[in-house]
């Protein structure tokens, strides 16, 4: 029998799930406010906060407060995933544990590029590949929370396969513009500390590719909704298509106000929660795309009686 807080987890599983993806973007969030108030060295060293302490003290202000406060973050998401884990144990699905399993691990390999990050002076490529990692965990918490409530059988696809294809098409554009954000970012003014260097890129090339990328994008998402609607395909997949547009032109709309208004701090920081939404919208297509019913039930063979051997008296 299972523990009493292992079947809370499994019978909350679908909501742990959704608390880890929020709980990644938001450390997506909290981590853009670190390098925003220039707060990236705060705590210069790792894994202690000084050379003397694991914790921020006074003296260091409050950049040092924000630094090791985006740090105590890292307790959070483990503490989550850990009770993912115990669902997907509790419900006894090899592939809900398999995704539990994976988030879980990319939690220390995250806290171990952070340190990296601090330890090579915020050395942006290192600060790139940080934020790379946490769209990954994004992905991979949400496809543990949209599979709690799909089977395990073979998926079944709703649509032609073109446009499934054309789905995987945008989801490649969706993280290639997300990757260029992330060189961008590397080029531009908010490096996290007052002395961390920069990629040496152009930042206005840069940005024009970041640009052509996302209309790129825009472009598909439109017709991938409107292919949609030409097969009938179902309402949830149109709709899905729909928001990602939406959330597209929104995110866009603040990215061309933050390029023309030289990267207010607010504006920065509104970008960097829109490039989560947009990943998370994207994978929804995806997800919009196809059904997975439980596997097939099988009845186990009974064996036929073995008749007593006949007794002597």
């Amino acid at each position: 029998m299972a523990l009493p807080p292992v079947r809370w987890c499994g019978a909350s599983l679908r909501g742990l799930a959704l608390a880890s993806v929020i709980a990644n973007i938001g450390i997506i969030v909290t981590g853009a406010a670190v390098r925003l108030t220039k707060s990236g060295l705060g705590c210069p060293t790792w894994p202690r906060c000084t050379d003397d302490s694991y914790v921020s003290t006074p003296e260091m202000g409050i950049n040092g407060a924000i630094e090791f406060g985006n740090r105590l973050l890292t307790f959070v998401l483990v503490a989550i995933a850990v009770a993912c884990f115990l669902g997907a144990l509790a419900r006894r699905r090899r592939s809900l544990t398999r995704l539990s399993v994976a988030v879980a691990l990319g939690i220390p390999g995250q806290g171990v590029i952070g340190g990296i990050t601090v330890l090579t002076n915020l050395n942006p490529w290192v600060v790139g590949l940080h934020f790379i990692l946490s769209i990954a965990l994004v992905a991979g918490a949400y496809a543990l929370w949209r599979r709690v409530d799909e089977g395990d059988g073979e998926p079944v696809p709703l649509v032609p396969a073109p446009l499934r294809h054309l789905a995987w098409v945008i989801t490649a554009a969706s993280f290639a513009v997300i990757a260029a954000g992330v060189v961008v970012t590397g080029s531009g003014p908010h490096s996290g500390d007052q002395g961390a260097k920069r990629n040496g890129l152009d930042p206005e090339q840069i940005s024009q590719v970041h640009a052509d990328l996302v209309f790129l994008l825009i472009g598909l998402t439109v017709a991938l909704w409107f292919a949609l609607r030409a097969v009938n395909a179902p309402a949830a997949a149109i709709r899905a298509a729909a928001v990602l547009f939406w959330v597209e032109m929104a995110q866009g709309l603040i990215g061309f106000v933050q390029y023309f208004t030289h990267l207010p701090v607010l504006l920065v920081a509104a970008h960097m929660l829109g490039s989560g939404l947009v990943w998370v919208a994207t994978l929804s297509v995806l997800w919009s795309l196809r059904s997975r019913p439980a596997l097939p039930a099988t009845t186990a063979a009974t064996p036929a009686a073995i008749p007593e051997p006949a007794t002597t008296h």
